[in-house]
């Protein structure tokens, strides 16, 4: 490898390896705060984590922007790797094939039952009675 070669390959590695430091800074604060904020349930399959299983609830972004993270977690849902990983390539495919995203806005994908669909509802009702 050419001197030049050398150096621009140390140079990039050093940006990826910051960028990811950035990243894991950046996961380590809103999902800190995701998990005191939701239930450790998965919103698409309703599976519920604890113990060493917690690491596999992650938290999405409803609108895909990483760096859109409100103090209320209105931008933020759990799910188990398996949902994340399955709604991120819905996404990715209806950007590709150029179809309209499964998205409607309110965070909830129309091909999913959302199992907390409602509560707020059901809890203000139980707090009157």
């Amino acid at each position: 490898m050419k001197k030049s070669s050398q150096g621009s390959a140390a140079g990039m590695d050093r940006i990826v390896a910051e960028a990811r430091k950035n990243q894991e800074l950046r996961e380590k604060t809103y999902r800190e705060r995701a998990l005191k904020l939701f239930p450790w349930v998965c919103a698409r399959c309703g599976r519920e984590f604890s113990g060493k299983k917690l690491k596999e609830l992650t938290v999405h972004h409803k609108d895909h922007n990483h760096d859109n993270n409100p103090p209320d977690g209105s931008n933020w849902e759990l799910l188990c790797i398996y949902c994340h990983e399955n709604e991120h390539s819905r996404y990715l495919d209806a950007e590709w094939y150029g179809g309209a995203s499964q998205d409607d806005g309110s965070g909830a994908s129309s091909s999913f039952h959302s199992p907390f669909a409602g509560l707020d509802a059901l809890l203000k009702q139980k707090a009157k009675e």
